[in-house]
């Protein structure tokens, strides 16, 4: 080989190199970004037993509507809020279940118990691909509080653009169950 052909094919591993490592992503990875979208939660463990209202609330959801004749389906982005409305109460998440169309659990949002603190809102999102849950989906709620002057407001957002078209929506959530100790 001629020394201007091991220049040039030095020079062309060296360029191919500094071109793979500078396209790299250096981003730190984000764990499970979908369902805590902006805020941080407050995981804490209380006895229930302390707890003097309990509540189950269903708040429907479309994670896409159907369209021009039925057969076709606009997928829609889902935010579920959990608002508490007391300025001086906490509140207790206790769990939030997202159900399909026929009533079969999809994902368990919350783990663990989390804090509302007064005025303090928090969020769960669907993805638009995530279709399994249809246009019957919906949210189970169950939240507990040790005063019952309490109240939340659960709703859903819903919203999806293709192209030029863009539509969005709310929903609000209705007890079906509670419970005063």
């Amino acid at each position: 080989m001629k020394p201007k052909d091991i220049f040039l094919s030095t020079l062309l591993t060296i360029s191919t190199f500094l071109l793979f490592y500078s396209c790299s992503n250096n981003e730190p990875v984000v764990e499970d970004k979908k369902t805590h979208p902006s805020h941080k939660y407050n995981y804490v463990s209380v006895d229930t037993s302390l707890f003097t209202y309990f509540q189950t609330d269903y708040a429907p959801v479309y994670s896409d509507i159907y369209h021009r004749d039925g057969t076709r389906r606009f997928s829609l982005t889902v935010t579920l809020s959990i608002r508490n409305t007391s300025k001086v109460d906490s509140v207790y998440i206790l769990s939030t279940t997202y159900y399909d169309s026929y009533g079969k659990p999809i994902k368990e949002y919350v783990k663990s118990m989390i804090l509302l603190s007064p005025l303090e809102s928090i969020e769960f999102v669907v993805d638009e691909k995530e279709i399994s849950g249809g246009a019957g989906a919906n949210f189970i709620v169950e939240w507990g509080a040790i005063n019952y002057t309490n109240q939340l407001l659960v709703q859903t957002v819903m919203i999806g653009t293709n192209g030029q078209q863009g539509i969005s929506f709310l929903t609000d959530a209705k007890k079906v169950e509670s419970r005063i100790k």
